[in-house]
């Protein structure tokens, strides 16, 4: 009755450690530690000294100890046995049936490995252990005392081996998935590099075009300023660990550089302060309407070549919104400037550029100057407050 009761005891222990080995893998448990869990755990769950989790290295037909519990030390990571049939666990690994030996001193079925026999291990079951499809290795409990491992033990001792595999299948799978992700940014990456090098040139053929042949000149800079507007964005996206999102004070400060060299006559500072961050096509077009501010800026408030300084800023508005502005301090507008017929074309290309981004546009009339409020939200869901 005794017995009886200590085995039925053993059998529910199982069946506890076997729900816990479930809950830690579902956890999402480093594989490492989850494999020197489920050593310990299998010992317990069998009363013996002695387990470990054995990979199959397929160049040199070992299986190599990736865990272990009750072996001397250093052997982890170290020690193998062979993955030949005349091996215990080689026998497992290659039919994938579970072997019991429970008389290893007169075993006649295979061959006592050296590892064993010099810890003293005189019975040993091991199953197989799979993953992915493809059998990662064996589990094996090894004991230095009598008795004997039944078939009970190898349901038990089984079903740890099930739960590390598919723990071993949802890393493999976890890595294939990461691996397809680095290649693609990989991609998206080089994609944006050759596209801003694309865009480089055609400004800079345009630059050339500008300069020998005035009367077009003027409108042949401005369009080179809003290629190079779009190349700056891809630049930054081929820079920049998150390959969707631009950080606007960092990519308007190059905006603006360029646009200083583009107009001549003018200064161009900005000014900001704050991290926004912004989905890329929203952001080149944000750099557009900037680029033909300036460029009307330049053009109309400082006409005939006379010379100013016009102010980009960038700052966070009220609520998740940023807010943009293009200031001068030049002739002013005309008392007409906000009627449809005065409209040119690089304003229609701000209206049209503002309302794709969700963004308001203000207009304020200064004692020197004017000045253009853009107001963005920096979430595509948000929608810019009416006046």
């Amino acid at each position: 009755m005794e017995t009886s009761d200590r085995s039925l005891g053993l059998r529910i222990r199982q069946q506890e450690i076997l729900a816990e080995l479930g809950v830690t893998a579902l956890k999402g448990t480093p594989f490492p530690e989850l494999l020197k869990e489920t050593v310990r755990l299998s010992a317990e769950g069998l009363e013996a000294q002695f387990c470990k989790a054995l990979e199959y290295i397929p160049s040199e037909n070992r299986l190599l100890m990736r865990a272990g519990v009750g072996w001397h030390e250093g052997l982890v990571g170290t020690a193998s046995v062979g993955a030949d049939l005349a091996s215990p666990s080689g026998f497992a690994l290659r039919t994938g049936k579970p072997v019991i030996s429970n008389h290893l001193e007169s075993e006649e079925r295979f061959r006592t490995p050296d590892l064993l026999a010099a810890h003293g291990v005189r019975r040993a079951i091991n199953v197989i252990l799979q993953g992915d499809g493809t059998p990662y290795g064996v589990l094996e409990v090894d004991s230095q005392s009598e008795g004997e491992f039944s078939e009970h033990d190898i349901a038990f001792l089984q079903g740890a081996a099930n739960i590390l595999g598919m723990a071993i299948e949802r890393q493999r799978q976890e890595q294939a998935l990461n691996a397809a992700l680095e290649h693609q940014q990989v991609l998206l990456k080089e994609i944006n590099h050759r596209v801003k090098n694309s865009l480089q040139l055609v400004a800079s053929m345009l630059r050339l075009q500008a300069a020998d042949d005035s009367q077009v000149g003027q409108h042949l800079q401005e369009a080179s300023s809003r290629i190079m507007a779009i190349g700056r964005a891809h630049d930054r996206l081929y820079r920049s660990p998150q390959i969707e999102k631009i950080e606007l004070a960092e990519y308007l400060s190059d905006i603006c550089r360029d646009l200083s060299q583009s107009t001549p006559n003018c200064d161009v500072y900005f000014e900001g302060s704050g991290s926004f961050m912004l989905n890329a096509d929203r952001a080149i077009n944000l750099a557009l309407v900037v680029t033909e501010l300036v460029a009307n800026a330049a053009r109309h408030a400082y006409p005939s070549g006379n010379y100013g300084s016009i102010w980009v800023g960038l700052a966070r508005g009220v609520g998740e919104f940023a807010q943009v502005s293009v200031r001068d301090e030049g002739v002013g507008l005309p008392p007409d400037f906000e009627s449809d017929d005065s409209v040119g074309f690089g304003m229609r290309v701000v209206k049209v550029l503002a309302k794709q981004t969700r963004a308001r546009l203000h207009i304020e009339r200064r004692g020197r100057g004017t000045e253009f409020l853009v107001e963005i939200p920096l979430s595509a869901s948000e929608v810019a407050p009416e006046d």
